[in-house]
């Protein structure tokens, strides 16, 4: 008998079927090949892997791929059952004709040996049909235990951020750290109607990082502020596996937990009202990104919405924005309540100008009270005490001869960097805490003026005049029928009584 090459190919399925250790299926593959004149090269696993998708087996790809190289290195794949190739009927017949027709590649079950000719072909069609009907069946009554599990309570998906599994089937336990971030995102969005993309942008400054050690986007911030789990609830059957695409909220399970809340339900609440109420036009940019300072700030007098920026020319060639209702654009407002950036940045600087010099304000003092107050003088003071044990390591590293005398200079520079930021933030802290005994009116008067002269100065960019407005102005009304200007100005205030 000629000598042949083969692949071997294991795969253990996420669900719990009755099918053979992969040990034992290498086992049966090494005897056939034994057996039958066969050298496998290698044997290829996938553990803990579905095969209804072969897109989302890499081991399986890794192996088609190499099987189909032009030095033609096997003459045939071997696998347990054929179900361990593919429980997709359309897949299997796909990959095992590519392998066949193209490559001259077999594609053998050890355990369901077929005769050549026509029948062995539809005996083998009809074990692909099997599988995948059982594959199918098999979904629907892992489906109904998940989602009997989903009642009780169980969590039954990978922990988010904040969360760790320490014990399987027992529920997620907090991490403490983690949890910290948590309590940052829902108290900056709740109580000091921070946008995703800032808090994103705070905390990266930060050097916090997601779940999977990655820098933190707008649709993080989303999920963790979306996500139950943090007040004590689970959530189950969301998305759809295969596309992650939301289902509708009737398919949701979402019941109480059996873990340890983070936040208060209280607080959750809070920030689903807010994220309801939020008008968020699909493509709207962060605020930190508009180009015009007043980007994000002017209200329509008639309904309420965002005054939203076109960019046009003059004859001279210099440009300017046109606001106007996004509620008009829509057919949602009666009136456009158009007006130029020519004419409404004089206003407001007029207008910021009379408060200054009057000291005539009319404001509110937002008293939030949040169940948990975050402390971020502790953190910038944590993250510079961890800069101490970042110095010992490079220290160690040199002197074991691990890095070289530049790498340990450089890495020295690094951490010294990071500490005058640190330094600095903690600084600007000091700077405003020294302000909190002043009268409520003089610490805002203090703070208008300040960003007076911010947007007064050709030194700052828009998006940076954009930011100042935002700490103290909650909203900008020009109400063209009658020519005026309101600005609604507002004062966080932590300890307020």
């Amino acid at each position: 008998m000629k000598q042949r090459y083969a692949y071997g190919y294991v795969r253990v399925s996420t669900d719990k079927q009755e099918e053979l250790s992969p040990d034992s299926q290498e086992k049966l593959l090494r005897e056939y090949a034994r057996k039958n004149n066969m050298i496998i090269l290698k044997i290829f696993f996938e553990i803990g892997v579905s095969g209804r998708k072969a897109d989302k087996r890499p081991s399986f790809q890794e192996m088609i791929g190499s099987a189909k190289s032009k030095d033609h290195p096997v003459d045939a794949i071997l696998v347990w059952k054929y179900s361990r190739f593919a429980r997709n009927q359309e897949e299997s017949i796909v990959y095992k004709s590519l392998l066949k027709k193209q490559n001259n590649v077999d594609v053998i079950s050890v355990s369901e040996p077929l005769i050549d000719g026509p029948f062995g072909s539809l005996i083998e069609r009809i074990i692909e049909w099997m599988d995948e009907y059982y594959s199918i069946r098999l979904s629907g009554e892992v489906f109904r235990g998940m989602k009997e599990n989903a009642l009780r309570g169980s969590f039954q998906a990978r922990p988010p951020l904040g969360y760790k599994i320490v014990e399987h089937g027992e529920p997620p336990v907090i991490v403490p750290e983690e949890a910290k971030v948590v309590k940052i995102i829902f108290e900056k969005y709740v109580n000091e109607n921070m946008s995703f993309f800032d808090i994103a942008r705070y905390l990266n400054s930060l050097g916090f990082k997601t779940s999977r050690n990655k820098n933190f986007e707008c649709r993080s911030i989303e999920y963790i502020i979306q996500n139950p789990i943090y007040c004590g609830m689970i959530r189950w059957n969301r998305t759809k596996n295969d596309t992650n695409e939301i289902k509708d909220r009737s398919e949701w399970i979402v019941t109480d937990g059996e873990h340890e809340a983070i936040i208060s339900k209280e607080l959750f609440d809070k920030a689903q009202e807010q994220y309801k109420v939020t008008y968020k036009p699909r493509g709207k940019r962060p605020p930190s990104t508009y180009k015009h300072w007043l980007s994000g700030l002017l209200k329509c007098p008639d309904c309420g919405r965002t005054l939203v920026a076109t960019t046009l020319h003059r004859a001279n060639g210099d440009y300017y924005a046109y606001f106007k209702c996004y509620g008009y654009c829509k057919g949602k407002c009666p009136r456009a309540n158009g007006i130029s950036s020519l004419v409404i940045e004089k206003a407001v600087m007029d207008s910021l100008k009379k408060v200054i010099y009057t000291r005539n304000i009319e404001f509110e003092l937002k008293n939030y009270q949040p169940v948990e107050i975050i402390n971020e003088r502790s953190l910038l003071e944590e993250r510079l005490h961890g800069l101490e044990n970042k110095e010992e390591r490079i220290k160690a590293s040199y002197r074991e001869g691990i890095d070289t005398l530049e790498e340990y200079k450089e890495n020295k520079l690094l951490i010294q960097k990071e500490r005058e930021e640190i330094e600095e933030q903690l600084s600007e802290f000091s700077k405003t805490e020294s302000t909190d005994q002043q009268d409520d009116k003089d610490v805002l008067l203090k703070k208008v003026s300040n960003i007076y002269s911010i947007i007064s100065s050709d030194k700052y960019t828009d998006a940076q005049k954009n930011a100042a407005l935002r700490q103290v102005i909650d909203r900008i009304v020009y109400n063209r029928q009658n020519d005026t200007l309101k600005i609604y100005y507002f004062l966080y205030k932590s300890n307020c009584g």
